[in-house]
């Protein structure tokens, strides 16, 4: 996994979505559309220089996580035995131990920049991936694909920022919702289709702002509205 794979997926992802070319860079993107997710970090290995990817940066000592595994395969992590007077003495053993792991991943391939993915194939700058495949800048996306810029998403493919939400498709900027196919700008909606700017609707497909559109009339405002979206 490299940015040029990335770029590509995003290229699909938001030719998918909204029927045009991507006009944006993977930077330009995360800029714009990731600003708010929890994305890793990128820090250093304390005992190679390596860089390393983690969420959290609370710890002051890394170690990526294939370079723990090869120093336990040399000494287990065991350090010989010697007097321990006080709990200064304690702390400083413990220092020469205590690293916290970065770029961990169990079970997944084709992963890079990214921190504690699960089960998962093709994923950039993600925390928290499980088993999904195709997703970039992502926080916490479980059981899906093609996905960027989300947040706590399952079982969903081809959407960009959505938020807390489930069984979402060909969607964008989605929030606590469950079953939203080809609509942006959603909230707290369930069972909604081609519809834009909606909020605590069920059941109801060719909406704009909660009232009810004919198809004709909703598919000339929605390339209005995918126009403000490409320039704004």
């Amino acid at each position: 996994m490299n940015a040029d794979i990335a770029k590509q997926i995003l290229d699909k992802i938001v030719g998918q979505i909204f029927g045009y070319q991507n006009p944006w860079s993977l930077e330009q993107f995360a800029q714009k559309f990731a600003f708010d997710a929890q994305l890793p970090s990128q820090v250093y290995d304390a005992t190679t220089n390596e860089p390393g990817w983690i969420r959290s940066t609370n710890p002051t000592k890394y170690m990526t996580l294939e370079n723990v595994r090869k120093r336990a395969e040399v000494d287990d992590f065991m350090l010989p035995k010697r007097e321990l007077k006080d709990m200064n003495d304690i702390f400083a053993a413990w220092s020469e131990t205590n690293f916290t792991p970065t770029d961990r991943m169990n079970d997944s391939i084709n992963v890079a920049e990214s921190d504690n993915v699960i089960g998962s194939e093709n994923v950039y700058r993600c925390v928290e991936a499980i088993r999904s495949k195709n997703v970039i800048f992502c926080e916490s996306p479980v059981e899906s694909e093609y996905l960027a810029a989300v947040i706590r998403t399952q079982f969903s493919s081809f959407c960009i920022r959505t938020e807390d939400s489930q069984h979402c498709v060909n969607s964008f900027s989605v929030s606590w919702s469950n079953k939203i196919t080809n609509s942006f700008f959603i909230n707290d909606c369930y069972d909604v289709s081609d519809s834009i700017f909606c909020s605590h609707l069920s059941g109801k497909q060719y909406c704009i702002a909660n009232m009810q559109f004919t198809k004709e009339e909703y598919e000339k405002i929605r390339e209005d509205v995918i126009k403000w979206i490409f320039t704004s």
